[in-house]
């Protein structure tokens, strides 16, 4: 399998620079040739499509590169469909800090209480809220075979329960005191899925259409269960294995879970952040959460916490910016946007290998031209 890759924030540290983070409204419109540049030449040997939109009041601009099926050659279609990886972690705490506003969740209560007998015996009281920033200490999610590419395939139509996946992680110890570090981890939002199914009673698809996807008409956006396809139109997803491409394309879900199953469209993902920002989804109590990190390092050592609860925290070109990543077999995608909203930026792209280490390098360039702009008049 071919390495091409790095982590979602590596991905994109190239182009973090120290120079102070610039007023949003200071933007000028995107630069249609660095956006074109970005994601020209596909398909190429690490990835076979891309589809990049921005907008905001900055000024908008779209594009897509490689082909949608390297069998037919169809081109990359803007409005396709896309698996958005970890983006879905976004709106599971959305869900979650519904409910502390509902007051049905006490944020500060431990997950003990609302999920007895989930956690190991022996681990101390992780409030509901560290599942949210990444600071729970909850093991990761321990399935050997996740980055085995002959394993994928063996058992991509295969049911995992929320349950099934938390557990091989939590036959380990505790990684930390809760809120004392950040390790970012699956294993918390799956569980924050099952919090929330267990409080509402309600499943997880039902509460993304009640919550999120109605009250913001995102009519292409949905949980699909064990439902492995994907619907059309849609780009395929594709796995380098031994040197050649293997649709995977349909593959069940259920192992990421509410941490990473949801199906979207660059469209939907740009009004879904647009909603949010605007406190369509949040009221004043919870808005400051989302855009809150928590002063304390990263559980590696690699440097300060860069997630609040629900986003990532990213300098770029001295542009602050607030979203998440998402990686699957197949598919990398990202939602971000300036808090203020000046500009938006949506991408997905179809990389050949899916690694531990997450988001392709393509993703860096997309990153760099899409926080960049023309000067201004």
């Amino acid at each position: 399998m071919k390495t091409l890759v790095v982590t979602a924030v590596a991905a994109v540290a190239a182009v973090l620079t120290s120079v102070p983070a610039a007023a949003a409204s200071d933007l000028g419109k995107p630069d249609p040739a660095v956006l074109s540049a970005a994601i020209r030449g596909l398909p190429d040997r690490d990835t076979t499509g891309a589809l990049v939109r921005v907008t905001g009041e900055s000024g908008s601009w779209s594009g897509t590169s490689g082909v949608a099926d390297i069998r037919t050659h169809a081109p990359v279609r803007p409005d396709g469909f896309f698996r958005i990886g970890s983006t879905t972690k976004v709106y599971t705490a959305v869900m979650v800090l519904q409910l502390a506003q509902e007051r049905r969740i006490d944020l500060e209560q431990p997950v003990q209480r609302y999920l007895p007998g989930v956690l190991p015996a022996d681990y101390p009281p992780v409030p509901v809220r560290t599942l949210l920033d990444h600071t729970s200490g909850l093991p990761s999610v321990d399935i050997p075979g996740l980055y085995d590419p002959q394993w994928i395939l063996a058992h991509r139509y295969e049911h995992w329960s929320p349950r099934r996946v938390v557990d091989t992680a939590l036959r380990h110890p505790i990684d930390f005191r809760p809120g004392t570090a950040q390790k970012y981890t699956n294993t918390a939002y799956v569980t924050a899925g099952m919090l929330v199914e267990k409080v509402t009673g309600q499943s997880y698809a039902r509460n993304l259409r009640d919550r999120i996807t109605d009250p913001l008409g995102l009519w292409r956006t949905y949980y699909p269960e064990d439902d492995p396809r994907l619907p059309n139109p849609a780009a395929r997803g594709y796995l380098d294995v031994d040197g050649k491409l293997v649709d995977v394309t349909e593959m069940n879900q259920s192992i990421p879970g509410a941490a990473g199953a949801i199906i979207s469209t660059a469209e939907d993902l740009d009004k879904f952040i647009t909603g949010l920002f605007q406190g369509c989804l949040l009221d004043r109590s919870m808005m400051p959460r989302l855009f809150a990190v928590p002063d304390v390092p990263m559980f590696d050592g690699s440097g300060r916490a860069s997630y609040s609860q629900g986003l990532m925290k990213l300098s770029l070109n001295g542009i602050t910016v607030w979203g998440k990543t998402g990686s699957r077999y197949g598919y990398a995608s990202g939602i971000f946007a300036t808090r203020d909203l000046s500009r938006v930026v949506a991408y997905s792209v179809n990389p050949t290998v899916k690694s531990p280490d997450g988001q392709p390098l393509i993703v860096q360039k997309i990153a760099d031209a899409a926080s960049r702009s023309l000067p201004k008049d």
